[in-house]
Order: C-alpha cells, then sequence, then structure tokens
C-alpha cells in the first residue's frame, strides 16, 4: 500500500486557513506526514508573507513537505525580480482582482506605484524560496501541478506557462493523461475527481473553505476532523466550475 500523501490546494495568503489544515493532518498522521501543496501560497488573502514564512520554515525544519509553484507565486516573482513584461502586467497583478497590492501590503508596501523601492523590501530568502519552487511533483500514480496540463503532451514535456495556466482544453478533456492529476487553479464548489484528474481548489481566496485531499495511489478522500471521506470519480460537470 503507498505511503499517504497529503495535498493542501491553493492558500491565497490566508494563514490561519493554513495553520488549521497543517494542524488537521498532524492530528491525523503526525509531524512527518508527507505533504504536497498546490501551489498559489500568495495574493488576495491578508497574510502571504506569513504563509511563505510558515513553509520556509518547514523547509528549514526538514519537514516532509514538497511546494510547488502557481501562477500567483510566478507574479510575485516577476514583480520582485523586475521581470514583468509591462507596466500593464504589473499593475493588473496590483488590481483588486488579482490581489497583488494585497500581498505587498503583507511586506509593509501600502503604495507600491510609489517611488520607493519596494523590492529591496521583500526578504531575500522570500525571492529565493519561490525561485526555487518546482513546476510540478509525481509518484507511479500520481502527477502534481497548480493548473493542469495539456492533453496529449507527454507528462515531462508539460511547458511551464500551462503548468501554472492552463484552463482549456484540459478542463474539458477526459482522456486519460498517464497519471491522475492532481490540480487547484480553477475554483470550484467542492472538490471534484473527474477520473482523469482532481480538482481541489475550493476558493479559498474568496473566503471559502481550504479542502485537505489525501492520496494512497489513485484511491483518493477528503480528510475531516473526524477522519477520511471519500473521493471518488465522478462524471464532468461544468456547472461546479466558476472564477
Amino acid at each position: 500500500m503507498p505511503s499517504p500523501i497529503y495535498v493542501i490546494p491553493d492558500i491565497h495568503g490566508h494563514l490561519d486557513i493554513l495553520e488549521q489544515a497543517l494542524a488537521l493532518i498532524e492530528a491525523h498522521a503526525g509531524s512527518d506526514a508527507q505533504i504536497v501543496f498546490l501551489g498559489d501560497y500568495v495574493d488576495r488573502g491578508p497574510e502571504a508573507r506569513g504563509v511563505l514564512q510558515t513553509l520556509i520554515d518547514g523547509a528549514e525544519a526538514d519537514r516532509n513537505w514538497i511546494a510547488i509553484r502557481g501562477n500567483h507565486d510566478q507574479l510575485l516573482l516577476d514583480a520582485v525580480t523586475q521581470q514583468m513584461p509591462d507596466e500593464e502586467r504589473l499593475h493588473w497583478w496590483l488590481s483588486d482582482r488579482m490581489g497583488g497590492s494585497t500581498t505587498l501590503a503583507s511586506y509593509g508596501v501600502y503604495d507600491p506605484r510609489s517611488k520607493i523601492d519596494w523590492h529591496g523590501l521583500i526578504p531575500d530568502e522570500h525571492r529565493f524560496f519561490l525561485q526555487s519552487l518546482p513546476y510540478s511533483f509525481e509518484t507511479d500514480d500520481l502527477f502534481f501541478c497548480h493548473a493542469g496540463v495539456q492533453p496529449g503532451v507527454p507528462l515531462d514535456q508539460q511547458s511551464t506557462n500551462d503548468l501554472i495556466w492552463i484552463r482549456e482544453p484540459f478542463l474539458s478533456d477526459n482522456s486519460d493523461h498517464g497519471k491522475l492529476v492532481v490540480h487547484g487553479h480553477t475554483p470550484v464548489d467542492h472538490p471534484r475527481h473527474y477520473g482523469n484528474r482532481v480538482a481541489l481548489d475550493g476558493g479559498t481566496a474568496w473566503g471559502r473553505q481550504l479542502h485537505v485531499a489525501v492520496f494512497e495511489g489513485r484511491k483518493a478522500w477528503l480528510l475531516k476532523g473526524a477522519g477520511r471521506a471519500p473521493l471518488e470519480p465522478q462524471p464532468q460537470d461544468d456547472s461546479q466550475i466558476w472564477e
């Protein structure tokens, strides 16, 4: 029987919710549990800095954690390293919809359009951590990424852009990808197992519940306070998807 892998999807700056999820996993599986984080640690929520620091502290403590890269993590990295392609994209990231200004506020930057060089206010260890994030992680049965994969392309040949940004044609594709793809990025009303993929982002960015999943091979459960609830494959239902 494969060892359990616990999965935490999009956190989006909600440190309190992350701490609750970590406590739930430790209560069920102890401090050595393997955890995969699906990216989007920053933006929209109020404590992006605290979320990143928690993940960094876990890595320094040699916890069995794997944090992969999300599109919002990439946007922050691009902004911090001044790699945004143009001012229009920077302003888009700073908008209320994307939540970049909320992330900067967690670092004490309340007016990112001022002449203050806020790039220097982001700790180097946070920038190095963002730069170190892999785009995916896989086991014999599972392929973890933030957004999804391009159907028909071998998993080891996926583009990094697709791994953190793709929606279609991935979301409507029913073909087998070789492994069960576990992802976040596109919020759904409730975590959903589609047979070839499992969507776990329940919309924490918008104040909804963060769902913790457990995998043993291709078998999946949701972790509750009272135990594990099976997450079984169901037919595609596009009404579940929202942005």
